[in-house]
């Protein structure tokens, strides 16, 4: 019997293709569909920002609150310091306190991109578990948490098992993570009543954990629901180009290099990314499956400003557009290509129109640079770049240059004066 979700929230995330698992989804339904729901996703500060492979869960908060139910985003500044093994092949690396600080910071601003924190009924919490697990006393925790875990049950999870099968080590720090992921579960519905913990496939065994001992410690039922991990139609890791992730803070990714990777997105995937990652309506979003290639182009264009004014801000979006349609159709500069400034004197030292590409992101290596000018794409000013090792002798009118690797990837070049 195909089931039909009777709460708005849920036939959102059913209609959108949200769901990858779900507990108990029929009763979960009833409860979101008699009152009002407290769900939360939490990231761990690994890294000064999220990148577009962390954005489905993002979303699913960011409807959730649209529905007017209560979320919350938990930053774990207590089980950075452990580290997720989940599905990885080695340890992850431990940072230090300082910056583990500086990532929250930047975090924060992340999520305040596509979440409400003030100024309405259901605004969003913040909440970080250092908060309650730097002060656990070990004994204790041993006693009243540490009794309900079976250590065969989590063995037997893919994201352990997988590395145990394969004979890499798993340390006692990392093994202990999935118990404090769990206990977070717990303390969130004794604070705020929290009953639904949302994240990404990989978490699944994480958020059953935690299910299962906010049962076992004090008799509640809360759920779980996963998204899938993405990946592109020709099976490309969602989120990862050959420059590395896409990340969400534009510092880091700026807003054309972002608009740009959404316009550059497979013909195959645009009305499944505009139902994921934008709030275009459905009906829309199912339209593109039957479009022409000129129409898919324009839709891509609508997909890549819809994801990017969400993220940026709809000014940053409209500027990403105009910029890409210079460069492209009109073969000018625009005004937010990626920019490298660099000091007259580099000019003056005779630095090479190879190393440029280099500083500017377009090439790791001397030996990718001539990769590029062998295949003939690469280009200064909009003209085939032929010798590695050819030096600038003249800046334009602008002291700014514009260098290219294919009809794609653009960036400027400007001296300081």
């Amino acid at each position: 019997m195909r089931f039909e979700p009777k709460s708005e929230f849920i036939k959102v995330m059913n209609e959108r293709g949200f769901i990858q698992d779900s507990t108990d989804l029929s009763n979960l339904d009833k409860i979101f569909n008699s009152e009002n729901v407290v769900a939360y996703i939490g990231y761990d500060a690994t890294a000064t920002s999220l990148h577009v492979g962390h954005l489905v869960p993002i979303m699913m908060l960011r409807w959730l609150q649209k529905c007017g139910h209560q979320p919350i985003t938990l930053i774990g500044g207590g089980t950075t310091k452990v580290g997720d093994p989940s599905f990885r092949s080695e340890d992850r690396p431990l940072l230090g306190e300082d910056e583990i600080s500086k990532n929250i910071e930047s975090l924060k601003a992340v999520f305040t991109q596509y979440i409400r924190y003030e100024k309405i009924p259901n605004k969003a919490i913040m909440v970080n578990n250092s908060d309650w697990l730097e002060n656990i006393n070990y004994l204790n925790f041993l006693r009243t948490i540490g009794k309900h875990f079976s250590v065969n049950r989590m063995l037997a999870f893919d994201s352990v098992k997988s590395r145990i099968d394969r004979e890499q080590s798993l340390s006692f720090l990392e093994f202990n993570y999935m118990i404090l992921q769990a206990y977070d579960f717990l303390e969130l519905n004794k604070r705020f009543n929290c009953r639904l913990q949302l994240g990404g496939s990989d978490q699944w065994g994480n958020i059953v954990n935690g299910i299962d001992l906010t049962r076992r410690a004090i008799d509640k039922q809360v759920f779980g629901m996963t998204c899938p991990l993405l990946s592109t139609s020709s099976g490309q890791k969602m989120g990862k180009t050959q420059n590395g992730a896409v990340w969400l803070n534009s510092e880091l990714t700026s807003p054309y290099q972002f608009w740009q990777f959404w316009r550059n997105t497979e013909d195959r995937d645009v009305s499944r990314f505009m139902k994921l990652f934008t709030e275009i309506p459905l009906e829309e979003c199912l339209s593109i499956e039957t479009l022409e290639f000129k129409e898919v182009n324009r839709a891509k264009e609508y997909l890549a400003t819809e994801v990017t004014a969400l993220c940026h801000g709809r000014a940053a979006a409209e500027k990403a557009k105009i910029t890409a349609k210079k460069v492209f159709q009109e073969g000018e500069f625009g005004d937010s290509l990626p920019t490298t400034t660099l000091n007259k004197a580099d000019f003056e030292n005779n630095i090479t129109i190879g190393q440029l590409f280099i500083k500017a992101g377009l090439a790791s290596s001397g030996k990718e640079v001539k990769r590029l000018i062998a295949s003939g794409s690469a280009k200064v000013n909009n003209v085939k770049f032929t010798d590695n090792a050819s030096r600038l002798s003249e800046i334009t009118d602008l002291n700014v240059i514009k260098l290219s690797v294919g009809r794609k990837r653009h960036a400027l070049i400007k001296f300081k004066i």
